[in-house]
């Protein structure tokens, strides 16, 4: 968000920082009523603050379950599409293999939502800006959300690219994203810590042998034989 980027940047306040956070996400709740149908607001809400619970699982698949025990898809389809026109949710949806072109092979009824802003995310979450900077043992699961919304974003800066993600019939693999760029499909794994181990990842790797495959991390740029390691800052 820019207004909280240049508040950061002129005052170095964290308090301030999370208080126009807090700001904006009010507003945006604000607008659903302004903006949606009455019939639909409640549905609405109800799937924008189960996101951060979303992403907090290992299996960041959106689940409807999460919103309201016996919840389903025709419950909940036309709160997320007003999202998701609004630009307020990112979905990126499962695909089973990695052909040309890559949209072909998606799974519609299977995907994940992120927010649009990864600052936003943490501020939903109510997360405490030492727990952010300082790191926890509880923090760990959320850290990886914060990061993969962080590199959904950079990747929807162009706005042309094919987003998914990627698992097997029963779900027991998965790699984190898989983009279609100038005619090539790449697979990306994200990182959040030191462990760089990603057996899905190179499973995937070893079956469908994509030209370039990226793991992006907090470690340096490295290149192996199967695959180039980009630091976070790079991904974009």
């Amino acid at each position: 968000m820019p207004e909280v980027v240049d508040a950061f940047v002129k005052t170095r306040d964290w308090q301030l920082v999370r208080r126009i956070q807090n700001r904006i996400l009010n507003s945006y709740e604000g607008d659903f009523s302004k903006h949606a149908p009455n019939e639909t607001v409640p549905r609405i809400r109800m799937v924008w603050q189960s996101i951060p619970s979303q992403l907090a699982k290992e299996n960041k698949k959106f689940v409807y379950g999460l919103i309201r025990q016996g919840a389903r898809a025709k419950d909940f389809e036309l709160a997320i599409q007003w999202l998701t026109d609004c630009g307020l949710l990112l979905k990126c949806h499962r695909v089973s293999k990695p052909g040309i072109p890559i949209a072909a092979y998606q799974d519609i009824s299977v995907f994940k939502l992120f927010l649009h802003d990864v600052g936003l995310l943490g501020a939903m979450a109510g997360l405490n800006v030492r727990t952010i900077i300082e790191g926890d043992e509880i923090f760990t699961e959320f850290k990886g959300a914060l990061t993969e919304q962080y590199v959904m974003q950079q990747l929807r800066l162009n706005s042309e690219r094919y987003i998914g993600y990627w698992t097997n019939e029963r779900s027991t693999s998965e790699v984190d994203f898989v983009i279609q760029e100038e005619g090539e499909v790449i697979p990306i794994e994200v990182k959040s810590g030191e462990n760089l181990e990603a057996r899905s990842f190179k499973l995937f790797c070893e079956k469908y042998k994509p030209s370039n495959a990226i793991r992006t991390s907090l470690s340096d740029y490295k290149e192996e034989s199967w695959m180039t390691n980009l630091p976070l800052y790079a991904i974009g």
